[in-house]
């Protein structure tokens, strides 16, 4: 006894555009459908269907410190209270007029004294904190200081730092230049394939990373008493690196029309 083979079905898929899988159908023979795959689109669907282009950007810059800040140390301990001030003050006085035949601001400027009494004497301190935003001039004006006061006053390294806004500065930079080169990238992918690159359709910022210096913690901690100036303003340097990932419109490009 034969048995009557089934007769075959047949099957038809369409691509569809990457936008659409959401939305798409699988059609059967008989009519049925299963979802995950779309029917057919008519010539008009596929002729306004929104093509694409995917690219990621990134970039990286650095910023070096705009301040620093260096105190100035002094005391004196005398059997009279009058001649522990005198001493301590003198000095001051001197730094103070320093600093403004030197142009700097008395807003950049912090004076504390602390006065008392130790046994049979009398001890008085006084502390200077100057925040510079030319590191010249606070060199010029350190090393004067050493000339001119000797060990009679206490000079800090300078401790290099950033205000706030030139970090988020930093931060803005580094994602704008990220996305300006992610559009180049697209520009020319475009221009490769002989079509127009259109309007961003997103821009996502996937990933944002910050870090100082180019010297480990341990190297630095070992060395912080012996690096120069420029070591120092270059271990206090600040890197930003961004990246994103943008979707821009691809448009074909338009035929010149022949003038007869």
């Amino acid at each position: 006894m034969s048995v009557q083979q089934a007769p075959q079905s047949r099957v038809f898929v369409e691509l569809v555009p990457w936008a659409d899988r959401g939305r798409e159908n699988y059609l059967l023979s008989g009519g049925e459908t299963l979802p995950g795959l779309r029917r057919p689109l008519s010539s008009a669907q596929t002729q306004t269907a929104t093509r694409e282009v995917h690219v990621s950007g990134t970039a990286e810059v650095s910023a070096t410190p705009d301040r620093a800040q260096v105190v100035v140390q002094m005391s004196s301990t005398k059997e009279a209270a009058a001649e522990a001030k005198k001493s301590v003050c003198r000095r001051l006085d001197y730094i103070t007029q320093t600093l403004q035949q030197q142009g700097v601001q008395s807003e950049n400027v912090t004076v504390t004294k602390d006065f008392q009494r130790v046994e049979n004497a009398y001890h008085m301190e006084a502390e200077v904190c100057i925040t510079f935003t030319e590191f010249g001039k606070m060199q010029n004006i350190c090393n004067f200081l050493v000339e001119k006061l000797d060990s009679s006053v206490v000079i800090s390294q300078p401790q290099f730092y950033h205000t706030p806004g030139s970090i988020e500065n930093l931060r803005r930079q580094a994602c704008v230049v990220a996305v300006e080169n992610a559009w180049r990238k697209a520009q020319e992918v475009c221009n490769l394939v002989g079509q127009t690159l259109g309007k961003p359709l997103l821009i996502k910022e996937e990933e944002m990373k910050e870090w100082e210096g180019q010297i480990d913690d341990h190297q630095s901690s070992r060395l912080s008493g012996s690096l120069t100036v420029q070591q120092k303003i270059k271990s206090a340097t600040i890197h930003a690196a961004s990246k994103v990932f943008i979707t821009f419109e691809v448009k074909g490009r338009e035929k010149k029309k022949k003038h007869i």
